[in-house]
């Protein structure tokens, strides 16, 4: 089957390989062939002129005859830089000087001639140049006496009906809304992490107010610290709630028992001012002796008073 595909569109090339040379010969001695048609023909070279004064004629007739106010054209300086940004922006070569000449990677320009601050200088500049020309031609509209404020009694048909410009501002007043609740939610989550933030830091500082005041303690009853000054420092002593009086009372009692700390070895022994300090000394009382009244004697024991018995018989 291949075999006679082949041999059928070989036949058919060849036929029409055959029909167009017929029609070529019939073309030429009809006349419509002619010798020479088929030849290269080199094309004369395109010359381009300059006519500088041909140009400038065919733009002044393409330039349109308007007024100043139709085209609002302005051709002017740029502003004068402030004064602050000028110190910037030399601060900012000086630093990027530096940072090229520590390091060797980076390219070595000379000052001025970084590209990176070139392009913020010629960003400068376009600002600087819009800003003078919206200055300039404000006083040139004002002298023309046009107004460039819309007046507060200004009135223009709307393109759009009501119910579609309603419906407008209610998608827009759900987007805002959304957007309002999405970032109430964002804040109070950053308040709860910042208040949790803080509470840490708080119980570390406590802590280490509370660790600090026991390391002068322990010099103190070490002796490396002679004086208590530590105690007078208010951020060193923890602090307690006023309200609790069990608290302090209970602690009151302890310091008055046990005392603050320090030295106990022979602490109870007698000095001479406590050995004749005889304030807290109490006779003793005689039997049967009351406030110093005579009253009734105390009745002996069973086992008293039977020895007793045993005697007298």
């Amino acid at each position: 089957m291949k075999k006679k595909l082949i041999k059928r569109v070989e036949e058919s090339e060849s036929d029409s390989q055959y029909n167009s040379d017929e029609e070529l010969q019939e073309a030429f001695a009809t006349g419509l062939l002619k010798p020479g048609l088929n030849a290269v023909i080199e094309s004369e070279k395109n010359v381009r002129v300059n006519n500088v004064a041909l140009l400038k004629q065919k733009t002044d007739e393409m330039k349109l005859r308007l007024a100043w106010i139709e085209m609002l054209d302005i051709v002017n300086g740029p502003a004068p830089l402030a004064p602050e940004l000028a110190l910037q922006m030399q601060e900012q070569e000086e630093r990027r000087a530096k940072q090229a000449k520590g390091n060797q990677k980076l390219p070595q320009y000379k000052l001025g001639e970084d590209p990176v601050l070139n392009d913020f200088k010629r960003e400068t500049m376009f600002h600087r140049q819009a800003q003078a020309a919206a200055i300039e031609g404000l006083s040139r509209i004002k002298k023309l006496g046009l107004p460039t404020i819309r007046p507060d009694d200004y009135f223009a048909e709307m393109a759009k009906s009501d119910e579609h410009m309603h419906k407008v501002r209610e998608n827009l007043a759900k987007k805002q809304l959304i957007a309002q609740r999405s970032e109430k939610v964002r804040q109070l989550r950053q308040q709860r992490k910042v208040g949790k933030q803080m509470q840490i830091e708080a119980t570390l500082k406590k802590h280490a107010e509370k660790r600090k005041m026991l390391e002068e303690v322990k010099k103190y009853r070490k002796g490396i610290r002679k004086d208590l000054d530590f105690l007078d420092d208010k951020k060193l002593i923890p602090k307690r709630n006023k309200g609790d009086k069990r608290t302090n009372y209970k602690q009151k009692m302890k310091n008055a028992k046990f005392g603050f700390g320090g030295k106990k070895k022979g602490s109870k022994k007698n000095t001479r001012e406590s050995a004749a300090d005889i304030s807290e000394y109490k006779r003793p009382r005689k039997e049967g002796v009351k406030n110093g009244k005579v009253g009734k004697k105390k009745r002996l024991g069973k086992s008293r008073r039977v020895q007793i018995k045993s005697k007298q018989k």
